[in-house]
């Protein structure tokens, strides 16, 4: 493999750079598969060369020039993941200007503010609803000059003023513009400097208004390079990518694609992961914690529909899982060889034929591992899948580092850790445990917020993440919790939630979402929110059947199922950690409601606001002993 350090020493300033490097070198190979919806039956799969995407990127850079924009001015992308997200932001870095991401689930107060406060030119949206969103507001956005609609039936312009225009007519004016300028876009790309301006990313955030995130171009060109050297993925693999694009753990997924080579399938409908995997079947694959999550659930819960003797047959292959994968790591962290005694291998070999099989085919029969970011991974989730074959390497990093700081490495990694850092960053441990970051990948600041910036980035570059973690002598971290989501109880003792909610995610199949309450009180509680189908195929088999899921989640036969799970929770718990008293969401959480994130993060300010009267229910009598 290429010297790493090489590869970072060398690496060109930017990723438009690296693009046209990537045309040149293999201009004829695959690089995109994207689906091709059909009326009726399943998709259509069409590919794009390299070259094809060069024709099409280079065409959206040269109109973009023609519409007036110059470089570092922002350009705004309002769309789900496709391969014209990924060709459009292409298309903005080589014209020179910047991407400003806006997630399609923003409404549309917040998407104005986005396009106000950065700035933007021009605003790329998918369909007529987003396009809705900035007519709306046009009155308070004097410097967006026109609206870029993906899909052509969205795109009339009934203001008549040329404001709005397709894609399609964007790219007819750059191959205009280009016979006039043959040299305009490899100028504006050799033009370009380390420290210019390429992605202003708004945080989702959990609280408050969102927070521009600059981060140059070398922020890019240094994570390509850094994730081309651990070696992770080779020019040969296929990557399923179906992550929002405006959340920068997808968006440096591109970055990566673009330095190794290999082949990316494109789809941003999570509704069609299922159906997709089988039709791709990728080597390589990038989640977030929920997925997998979702997909231990629901196989925990065919296996109960299956009858009594099938699901004891899961529960027994989960746990010989969970035990091998632990056997065969602590083998590899010991001995540098991943051996596991004949007796569990025994076990082992019978279960995989019973469960694991079914589950390897599934995503495709061809998966070498899923890196899970964005947020922490219950331990006993990621053993689980460690032991059935399917390799979950955790990952860890922030929009302000530009989404890859540490990630597990290949065979040797560790479940419950989040791997050793990229090659080029330095990681401190301060003296209160938060992890400090430095190297060429964290932003340059908060757009337009000198005194935030300074709250979290010191002068010599070293970057508050705000996590706690431990770092073993081999380097590989520990997120423990986030600095400001420790909860004290009124008693004095420090928990961590999320360590909590992460053993319940792992024995009850029905949770989706579990928040654990307990800061300045004298005990613990939790919200639990349960997966709507899951629930209701349990319901079928308890004599539920029928009733709408508002009516079962306060039946009591659901309440002794959660009295169940609760008791065997706090079992693994210390006292001052177990869950007293809980009560069951009416309904599942989720991005329209405004409970999670768009990267499906947990809102805990949003969630206990609006089931505050549950939370006080279950302190009510606490009070008045």
């Amino acid at each position: 493999m290429t010297d790493t350090q090489t590869l970072l020493e060398n690496r060109p300033p930017s990723v438009a750079t690296l693009f046209l490097e990537r045309v040149a070198a293999t201009p004829d190979a695959e690089a995109y598969r994207y689906p091709v919806p059909a009326e009726s039956g399943p998709d259509g799969w069409e590919t794009l060369t390299w070259a094809q995407a060069a024709d099409r990127v280079h065409a959206i850079a040269a109109g973009l020039m023609e519409l007036g924009v110059r470089p570092e001015e922002r350009v705004a992308l309002a769309a789900n993941t496709s391969v014209d997200w990924i060709l459009a932001d292409l298309g903005v870095l080589c014209a020179g200007a910047a991407t400003t991401t806006v997630y399609p689930s923003t409404n549309a107060e917040e998407t104005a503010f986005i396009l106000a406060d950065s700035g933007s030119r021009v605003l790329f949206a998918e369909d007529a609803r987003q396009l809705a969103k900035a007519r709306e507001r046009r009155a308070e956005l004097p410097e967006l000059q026109h609206v870029v609609v993906f899909d052509p039936a969205g795109a009339a312009d009934a203001d008549g003023d040329g404001w709005v225009l397709s894609l399609a007519d964007l790219e007819k004016r750059g191959a205009a513009y280009l016979e006039q300028h043959p040299g305009a876009v490899t100028d504006a790309v050799a033009a370009l400097t380390r420290d210019q301006l390429a992605t202003l990313i708004y945080t989702s955030g959990t609280t408050g208004r969102p927070k521009g995130v600059r981060l140059p171009h070398d922020a890019w060109s240094y994570m390509a390079r850094a994730i081309q050297g651990v070696g992770l993925l080779d020019e040969n693999d296929v990557q399923y990518l179906w992550l929002p694009l405006a959340h920068v753990f997808g968006k440096v997924l591109t970055a990566g694609h673009i330095t190794v080579g290999h082949v990316t399938a494109v789809d941003g409908r999570v509704d069609k992961i299922i159906e997709n995997l089988p039709v791709v079947r990728p080597t390589y694959m990038a989640a977030v914690p929920r997925i997998f999550e979702k997909v231990y659930n629901g196989v925990a819960a065919k296996a109960r529909e299956g009858g009594a003797a099938k699901y004891k047959i899961f529960l027994w292959a989960a746990g010989v899982a969970r035990e091998y994968a632990k056997a065969a790591q602590n083998s590899m962290r010991l001995t540098g060889v991943p051996t596991v005694p004949l007796g569990l291998r025994t076990k082992h070999a019978v279960a995989d034929k019973l469960v694991y099989a079914k589950l390897r085919a599934a995503f495709g029969g061809r998966l070498r591992a899923c890196v899970s970011g964005s947020a922490a991974l219950s331990p006993e989730i990621g053993f689980f899948f460690a032991g059935a074959g399917i390799h979950i390497l955790e990952g860890y990093g922030l929009t302000e580092s530009s989404a890859a700081s540490f990630v597990n490495p290949g065979e040797a990694y560790r479940t419950g850790t989040v791997g050793k850092a990229l090659p080029g960053l330095e990681v401190r441990i301060a003296e209160d445990g938060e992890v400090m970051l430095r190297g060429p990948g964290i932003m340059q600041g908060y757009h337009g917020l000198p005194e935030k910036t300074a709250e979290v980035l010191e002068p010599d570059g070293w970057f508050h993440t705000g996590d706690i973690g431990e770092l073993s002598p081999d380097g590989f971290l520990k997120i423990t919790d986030r600095k400001k989501d420790l909860i004290k109880t009124s008693g004095g003792k420090y928990i961590s939630p999320a360590e909590v909610e992460g053993q319940f995610k792992a024995v009850c199949p029905f949770v989706s979402a579990v928040l654990v309450i307990g800061g300045g009180r004298n005990f613990c509680t939790a919200l639990l929110a349960l997966d709507e189908p899951t629930l209701l195929k349990w319901a079928e088999e308890h004599e539920l059947g029928g009733r709408p899921y508002a009516e079962v989640v306060v039946s009591p036969e659901v309440r002794t199922l959660m009295e169940g799970y609760v008791a065997r929770v706090n079992d693994g718990l210390q006292r001052w950690q177990q869950i007293r008293q809980f009560r069951v969401l009416p309904r599942d959480l989720d991005v329209e409601h405004g409970d999670l994130t768009p990267s499906l993060k947990l809102k805990r300010p949003v969630v206990e606001r609006e089931f505050a009267p549950l939370i006080e229910e279950m302190y009510a009598g606490a009070r008045e002993a």
